[in-house]
């Protein structure tokens, strides 16, 4: 016998019992007939109907076989049903179906089937008032399947009918918002308030960083100018090419950039107290104070 596949082996046993090539039955094989294996190889493709096929290949499904069979392709084959088709049309039309929310808890069992379906189903209305984008497929593919509507037809009906039930909505939504404020209901912020209120709060936290990084700049700097703006109205005020400091050296007067620190603040029981900071001995006159700036003794020279 030659080599076959197991679903062949049981069928070239009763060919050759037929042609008696063989006296009697073997022991099993009564018992596979009962019990066959499978009809197909584990790699071949399984036999199917040309439901799930693309509607340019079901003409094709439905002809009569070839003579010559095509051949083996271990390659899965395509699956296309006509949800897949009504479903990419009416997202291209209706795109911001894809954008409206829903819940995590939606969806999340499967429900049993409506009990309106089949040729009891004429109308989209039947399935709710509110009906989501499924709901107008599924009535589309209805209509073509139990009404004998074409593809074409079936989609125009349950678009049209799923756009007025939408409007329907919307047009009661906003009386009856209209309605709710006339009688003095007060609502909150809605969602798009919000987000614009927490955009508000963190542009004030920015401003507020921004400003404290400046404090922080300004107060880093040792030496920076200093504008008495009580004087000078919060303009800073010309300058006067040096002869003010000339005026100062001349007239034997110390410039005091920073002050001379010969006491120091203590913190007592009855408040804070300057005293004499340590080292330092009786307040300096006005001469030692011009003497210690005048340590090159040009003060003296000039007075001579």
């Amino acid at each position: 016998m030659v080599r076959r596949f197991a679903n062949q082996v049981h069928k070239q046993a009763s060919r050759l019992i037929l042609g008696r090539l063989h006296e009697k039955e073997p022991r099993w094989f009564q018992a596979v007939l009962d019990h066959p294996p499978l009809p197909v190889p584990a790699r071949g493709p399984a036999p199917r109907t040309d439901y799930d096929l693309p509607r340019s290949q079901q003409a094709a499904a439905r002809a009569v076989p070839p003579k010559h069979p095509r051949p083996f392709d271990p390659k899965p084959l395509k699956i296309a049903y006509v949800e897949d088709e009504l479903r990419r049309q009416f997202f291209e039309d209706h795109p911001f179906e894809a954008y409206r929310p829903k819940t995590l808890v939606e969806e999340a069992e499967i429900e049993p089937e409506h009990p309106i379906q089949g040729k009891a189903w004429t109308r989209l209305r039947q399935r709710g008032r509110n009906p989501s984008p499924e709901d107008a497929i599924k009535y589309a593919v209805n209509l073509h399947e139990h009404h004998g509507h074409s593809l074409n037809e079936a989609y125009a009906a349950s678009v049209t009918q799923f756009r007025a039930l939408r409007s329907e909505r919307v047009v009661a939504s906003h009386v009856a918002l209209q309605e709710a404020e006339q009688y003095g209901t007060q609502f909150g912020p809605s969602a798009v308030l919000q987000s614009f209120m927490k955009e508000e709060a963190q542009f004030e936290t920015w401003k507020m960083t921004k400003e404290l990084d400046m404090a922080e700049s300004i107060a880093r700097k040792r030496w920076r100018m200093i504008v008495d703006k009580g004087k000078s109205g919060g303009v800073p005020q010309l300058w006067s090419r040096g002869q003010e400091y000339v005026r100062f050296w001349k007239e034997s007067i110390r410039p005091t950039y920073s002050p001379i620190l010969e006491t120091s603040r203590v913190i007592t029981p009855h408040g804070v107290v300057n005293t004499p900071a340590i080292g330092s001995r009786a307040p300096l006159t006005e001469a030692k104070k011009i003497q210690r700036a005048d340590f090159m003794g040009v003060l003296g020279s000039h007075r001579q």
